[in-house]
């Protein structure tokens, strides 16, 4: 666990239970770009993620809890300037609202877990879905598949 994860105690790739903590208690846990996205429903600027262009083999987590969000093979290239992907790990690993904010009409994606906002989801995405859910690399941790590193750099 890095340094920015040993404030926060909700974090864990493995625990599953719902995370409900007040937001003083946010405000200690993570730093403050992640509390932005997560807490105030806030944006980076595109094309400025660490994870936009990423192609490592893994899984992306929540930056807030640590819960398992999306796998790479669900990832694609949006050119959008966010990560993108089709489809999120599990059905309960996302959480669904209306977004009507700033005259549009959008639905907004969140943590299944700890209901930190991650982004948009949107009805422009590739097969088999269909779906492009477009997510804030602030908000997202990856781990790299262990032992699929060789196999990954065959493929570029």
């Amino acid at each position: 666990m890095d340094s920015s994860k040993s404030n926060n105690p909700v974090y864990s790739n493995t625990d599953s239970g719902k995370v409900d903590i007040s937001d003083e208690q946010w405000k200690k846990a993570l730093p403050s770009d992640v509390y932005h996205i997560a807490r105030e429903k806030g944006t980076e600027r595109a094309f400025t993620g660490k994870y936009w262009d990423h192609k490592d083999v893994g899984t992306y987590y929540c930056a807030a809890c640590g819960n398992p969000l999306f796998n790479s093979n669900g990832k694609f290239e949006s050119s959008c300037g966010w990560p993108s992907f089709f489809e999120p790990i599990s059905k309960g690993s996302i959480i669904y609202a209306p977004d009507n904010s700033y005259g549009m009409k959008r639905t907004e994606v969140m943590c299944g877990r700890c209901r930190a906002h991650l982004g948009h989801v949107f009805e422009d995405g590739p097969p088999p879905t269909g779906l492009r859910y477009c997510i804030n690399s602030v908000i997202l941790d990856f781990e790299k598949a262990k032992g699929l590193e060789e196999k990954a750099r065959t493929k570029k």
